[in-house]
């Protein structure tokens, strides 16, 4: 079983990289945050997930142990399969499916495309107990207000997860009113 990979990135996809080790090429499909911070020819070690199917051989790498083992939750859903669970990580951080596992939120799940009404539910019940409840998580989930200034920068083509991190650099006693909310986000990102 292949568990990790050292090697240097030699071609990017739209889902997926291509691993140099030692002239042996593996195509693993990874997160897009991944996508996004490497480029061809940087070193990377992976943490690898085979997925073993009647057809193919397939390879998910992870940056932490932490993003791997959730994957192998998700993958535990009912109607969740790789694809699904690597879309999942991609549009939530770990915090983020955290806290909307622990305040039983599954329309922090919703948002990912490919998610249903019914799909998010399962996801919430199959993971509860599944983390540590600290009690912290209560400070983490949005407001209806923030909840429309996500959706607001989701429209304007920001990632859910780009978002959630623009509306939690919102200073907590600022205005509660939704467009000066949506600008403070938008200067985040300048």
């Amino acid at each position: 079983m292949i568990s990790s990979l050292n090697g240097i990135l030699s071609f990017i996809s739209s889902d997926s990289i291509t691993l140099d080790v030692h002239g042996v090429g593996f195509e693993v499909f990874v997160d897009k945050k991944m996508l996004s911070e490497h480029q061809v020819g940087d070193s990377l070690r992976l943490l690898i997930q085979l997925i073993i199917r009647q057809d193919s051989l397939t390879l998910y790498g992870f940056s932490t142990a932490d993003e791997r083992h959730l994957f192998n939750q998700l993958m535990g859903v009912d109607g969740i399969g790789p694809r699904l669970a690597l879309a999942i990580l991609s549009n939530l951080s770990l915090d983020n499916i955290r806290t909307a596992v622990l305040a039983e939120k599954p329309e922090y799940f919703i948002r990912v495309p490919g998610v249903g009404k019914k799909t998010a539910q399962k996801i919430v019940i199959h993971l509860q107990g599944k983390f540590p409840d600290t009690g912290d998580y209560e400070a983490l989930v949005p407001s209806s207000t923030d909840d429309e200034v996500i959706e607001s920068l989701v429209t304007l083509g920001f990632s859910l997860v780009e978002a959630q991190t623009a509306v939690q650099s919102i200073p907590k006693d600022f205005s509660e009113d939704v467009e000066e909310r949506l600008r403070y986000a938008l200067q985040f990102f300048s």
